[in-house]
This record gives structure tokens, C-alpha cells and sequence, in this order.
């Protein structure tokens, strides 16, 4: 499966901790992420991850432009709910791409916990027949 880690400033120590725990699911993957976010998790894991540009300089728009070529799999977004961020427009263009796609989203560790647990019993099986 390919899995997009993407993570607001705030939230980034979230999302290295979660690649921590879930590293031995996510390791039989393959991982992409924005700039920044995709550099930390490699600080601290062994997971190799396909990294894009930071999300206000166009990273969002490139997993997004995945997404609409049904090339992405799962997304894992922990977005900071509480702080303005000046590329809101590409956010919400990846959010409701996802829902048109219908790609599973993640906006907080709490859903990306079940869906990778999901993913590590096979629920996502069905996007190899959509996505072969």
C-alpha cells in the first residue's frame, strides 16, 4: 500500500511517535510525506520515506495530485485544528480529493491508529483490486 505521513508544525512530535509505534506495520509499506515531516521520522525510525516538498510549498498539492490519480492509498493527516495555516485552500483541496477518491483519511492519531491497525489485518485488500 502507499501511505502518505503528513503533520502540522504542532503536530509533528505526534506523527514521529506514531511512526514509532506502528514502524514494524508501516515498514512493509510504501511511505511518502511532506518535506519536513517525512525528514523527522527518519531521524527517528528505520522507515524510508519518499519525501515531497513542506506542505506550504506545494507538498499537500503533490500527495494530493497523487491521490487523484488513485496512486495513494491511505492518508495520515494530524492537522492542528486550533492554528491558522496559510495554505488552508491546498488542505482542504487534499481533504475533499480524498473524499471524492474515497481514499481513507486520518486527521488525528486516534483514526490513524485504527486504520493502520486495519491495514496490518488486511482491511485495505480491497484497494488492490481498485488499485492493482
Amino acid at each position: 500500500m502507499k501511505i502518505a505521513l503528513i503533520a502540522h508544525d504542532k503536530k509533528k512530535p505526534d506523527m514521529v511517535q506514531f511512526a514509532i509505534a506502528y514502524e514494524s506495520i508501516l515498514k512493509n509499506h510504501k511511505l511518502y510525506s511532506t518535506g519536513t515531516t517525512g525528514t523527522r521520522i527518519m531521524e527517528a525510525t528505520s522507515l524510508e520515506i519518499e519525501r515531497f516538498q513542506s506542505g506550504p510549498l506545494g507538498g499537500d498539492q503533490q500527495i494530493g495530485a497523487l491521490v487523484a490519480r488513485n496512486e495513494m492509498d491511505l492518508v495520515l493527516f494530524f492537522r492542528d485544528p486550533l492554528a491558522a495555516q496559510p495554505h488552508e485552500p491546498d488542505i482542504t483541496a487534499l481533504i475533499r480529493l480524498c473524499d471524492v477518491y474515497g481514499i481513507p483519511l486520518a486527521t488525528n492519531m486516534a483514526t490513524g491508529e485504527i486504520l493502520v491497525k486495519g491495514l496490518a489485518r488486511g482491511d485495505f485488500e480491497w484497494r488492490k483490486i481498485i488499485n492493482p
